[in-house]
């Protein structure tokens, strides 16, 4: 069986991103399907709000039948503190196989506690990545190495709220009947892009080491480079933040540009993956067009080729840029300004908040 020890002894492990519970005789001691009505054990409880302050979701998978379990989660108040609840007959390594697949997180970046011997093993032995933990450890957890964080921003706080959104917005995907491209109408997608600030810096050194898709040029910064840039007069640091009727999908995009006279270059431009379909790449690239072209500057894009990236070189011609030169694992791209910005297109409204009014 892999434990917290011998998961470490292969090597370096990723923060746990979902702690998945079993429920009987280890979030509580009692079983709800025969009567009892077991309140939660404080270890466990303190357990809980804990790592959901550090942004580690909580998932359920567990023996009994469905709506009793979740009838005494929302009795106890507990309910909304998980992202997915999965009860039934099935095997424990086939539900947190679904679990991971539902939040689509690594199956290395699950971890799972329950009170049964033989539960543990059966999950190790299917997935050995996933850490298991006995349930009289519950109260311990919070203090091991793979349930910190490096850090821990406004937005890991909510993070149960964001995934809690984002399975609302597939199931009402999944029943829509007609294309994506009408479904994305009836969201109501908001775009707001503003200058980063000190506040967003944890947040924007997140995105650049955990965002490989939806990235320009995999550039990475520290916290320290990205306070010297926003202080910079040279640079414009922006970050995007988008929110639809479903709610937040928190700050999703950061845009570094470098600034002279004549051009402007970005040197980096990311997405998060969340939002890969929902139309916000072409639409933050126009923002960024527009906005060096009314500073009365060449909007400039570099962009550094790897096996996941291409999408946005994509976006980048879409959007009108041409390839100016190509040197080895480089390109540079150029917007022809005679050719004027595209209007802007699709379901993404666009905000950019007022600046704040000088002292």
């Amino acid at each position: 069986m892999t434990t917290p020890a011998t998961a470490a002894a292969t090597g370096p492990s990723p923060t746990v991103k979902c702690l998945v519970w079993d429920l009987d005789d280890t979030l509580w001691q009692g079983t709800v399907l025969e009567g009892d009505v077991p309140r939660p054990d404080p270890g466990a409880l303190a357990t809980l709000r804990a790592l959901d302050e550090r942004g580690i979701l909580h998932a359920v998978a567990s023996r009994g039948d469905h709506a009793l379990a979740t009838a005494h989660l929302t009795a106890l108040g507990l309910e909304d503190l998980f992202t997915v609840v999965e009860v039934g007959w099935g095997s424990k390594s086939r539900t947190v196989r679904r679990i991971a697949e539902t939040l689509n997180i690594g199956i290395g970046t699950l971890a799972f506690i329950d009170n049964d011997a033989v539960e543990r093993a059966e999950v190790a032995s299917v997935h050995p990545a996933v850490r298991c933990y006995r349930a009289e450890q519950a109260a311990e957890l919070p203090e091991l190495p793979e349930f910190q964080p490096p850090s821990v921003t406004d937005e890991s706080r909510v993070r149960r709220h964001l995934y809690r959104a984002e399975l609302s917005r597939k199931k009402a995907q999944e029943s829509f009947e007609g294309p994506a491209g009408d479904f994305l109408a009836t969201l109501g997608l908001t775009l707001t892009v503003r200058p980063a600030d000190l506040d967003d810096l944890r947040r924007a050194h997140e995105l650049t080491i955990r965002t490989h898709q939806l990235n320009t040029t995999g550039r990475t910064y520290d916290m320290a480079e990205l306070r010297a840039l926003i202080g910079s007069p040279h640079h414009r640091i922006l970050v995007a933040g988008l929110e639809d009727r479903y709610g937040s999908y928190g700050t999703i995009g950061l845009a570094v540009s470098e600034l002279t006279p004549g051009t402007s270059t970005l040197g980096l431009l990311l997405l998060s993956c969340r939002v890969m379909s929902r139309g916000v790449g072409p639409a933050l690239i126009g923002h960024l067009v527009r906005e060096a072209l009314a500073a009365g500057r060449r909007p400039v894009a570099e962009f550094v080729p790897t096996d996941l990236n291409r999408v946005m070189l994509v976006n980048l011609r879409f959007a009108g840029f041409e390839v100016i030169s190509r040197s080895p694992g480089r390109i540079l791209l150029g917007f022809d300004p005679s050719a004027g910005p595209r209007p802007a297109e699709g379901a993404v409204r666009i905000v950019v908040p007022p600046a704040p009014s000088p002292l």
